[in-house]
């Protein structure tokens, strides 16, 4: 009777122990297959959703390049590519390198200069020759050999934040990074949890911090306007103005200068928070306890 007791209890701390394990266990899910564009809609400036015109996304090698092979001059053809499912709260990853030459035509301060979207609008919802999404860019620059250059900085295409506390009205913000110059992979990463905080993250070093995004601050500054920028239902975003912006889709950029892309990896916050829920997980920070299951 005593040994089935212990036998019992030690099943119990073994059944209990593993819950834990797999309640802490980080499921981190790839959104590129390695092997082509499934899951992603591209917008180009000028162009319908998903006319990816000259090619300008390609995969090779399993990697997502921003590709200007094709191209004889670059004028206004300002590419997004975006993940077709929003999120929230979650942690993002990737690796990112520049290589080669700016192609002809694009601006000077889109030398080595890319980024990704985040909170971004859908593709389907960008005007036909609109530029940038309304989004809150995690900005990527790399070193040109002439001093320093920061990257993971904020650019904020139709939005606001604040830092410490008070609202920035700058249109791109620098992070404490170091500069990357050269050819070489630099790891990014952004914790971001809603409406609230996101954190910019290069090579394990948080590098910018910022609070409270919204809707608003004029497109590319406060003079700069919805229609200037030739944004789609301009008046929906106008009533918008100064809301909170807490969720919304992660884009890959491409401004003129070549970039490679590999590892995009996501971990989502927002799920079940419910203990006793089989999918439960100990790492949420946002509950939607309607996609919580329970053993029968």
């Amino acid at each position: 009777m005593f040994k089935n007791l212990c036998l019992l209890f030690l099943s119990f701390i073994s059944l209990t122990s593993f819950a834990q394990k797999a309640a802490d266990k980080e499921e981190w899910q790839s959104l590129f297959n390695g092997k082509d564009l499934t899951g992603w809609d591209i917008k180009i400036a000028g162009h319908k959703v998903n006319d990816n015109h000259k090619n300008t996304f390609i995969v090779e090698d399993n990697m997502i390049r921003v590709n200007y092979k094709e191209y004889d001059k670059f004028t206004t053809e300002y590419g997004h590519m975006y993940y077709n499912k929003p999120f929230s709260h979650y942690k993002i990853r990737l690796q990112y390198r520049f290589t080669g030459n700016q192609v002809p035509g694009g601006a000077s301060w889109n030398v080595r200069n890319s980024g990704i979207m985040l909170h971004s609008q859908s593709a389907a919802s960008l005007g036909l020759d609109q530029d940038f999404p309304i989004s809150l860019e995690m900005q990527y620059l790399g070193g040109l050999n002439a001093g320093e250059r920061t990257t993971g900085n904020l650019c904020t295409p139709g939005t606001i934040v604040e830092i410490n506390g008070k609202v920035d009205q700058a249109h791109c913000i620098n992070s404490t990074s170091k500069t990357y110059n050269g050819d070489q992979w630099v790891t990014a990463e952004a914790i971001v949890l809603g409406d609230s905080i996101v954190y910019h993250m290069i090579e394990g070093d948080t590098v910018l911090t910022f609070t409270n995004p919204k809707i608003g601050g004029g497109y590319v500054g406060k003079n700069h306007t919805f229609k200037d920028g030739k944004v789609g239902s301009e008046d929906d975003w106008i009533r918008k103005d100064n809301t909170p912006l807490g969720s919304g889709y992660i884009a890959l950029q491409a401004e003129s200068h070549p970039i490679d892309f590999r590892n995009i990896q996501l971990l989502n916050l927002k799920g079940c928070m419910n203990p006793k829920a089989t999918n439960y997980k100990s790492y949420y920070k946002y509950p939607d306890n309607s996609t919580c299951t329970f053993n029968k």
